[in-house]
């Protein structure tokens, strides 16, 4: 296993190496791509993309932490949290390690 991270570099250049854009197009696509993705998300929609997962946003109420190394009692802001789940499809890929 390896510790390389996909970067948006990296999904323009296999978008133009097998679609065959222009790198500048290539990477223009990318960036639409994921402004969507992140718009909807921003504006409480679910993203689901077929055969990858489904993203979403989640609404956190406040509640009382605890520090801890001293044990005190620290109050948590509600918010809002990202989530993601894989779908079947992408954990059978990821459980066989990217066999497929």
């Amino acid at each position: 296993m390896t510790n390389k991270t996909l970067t948006r570099m990296d999904l323009s250049e296999a978008v133009f190496r097998e679609v065959g854009l222009s790198r500048n197009d290539a990477a223009q696509m990318v960036e639409s791509v994921l402004t969507h993705i992140s718009d909807a998300l921003a504006h409480g929609e679910q993203v689901k993309i077929s055969s990858f997962g489904t993203f979403s946003v989640r609404d956190k109420t406040a509640r009382v932490g605890r520090n801890p190394k001293t044990g005190e009692e620290v109050p948590i802001q509600p918010r809002r949290v990202l989530t993601f789940r894989p779908s079947h499809l992408m954990k059978d890929r990821v459980a066989m390690g990217n066999d497929s």
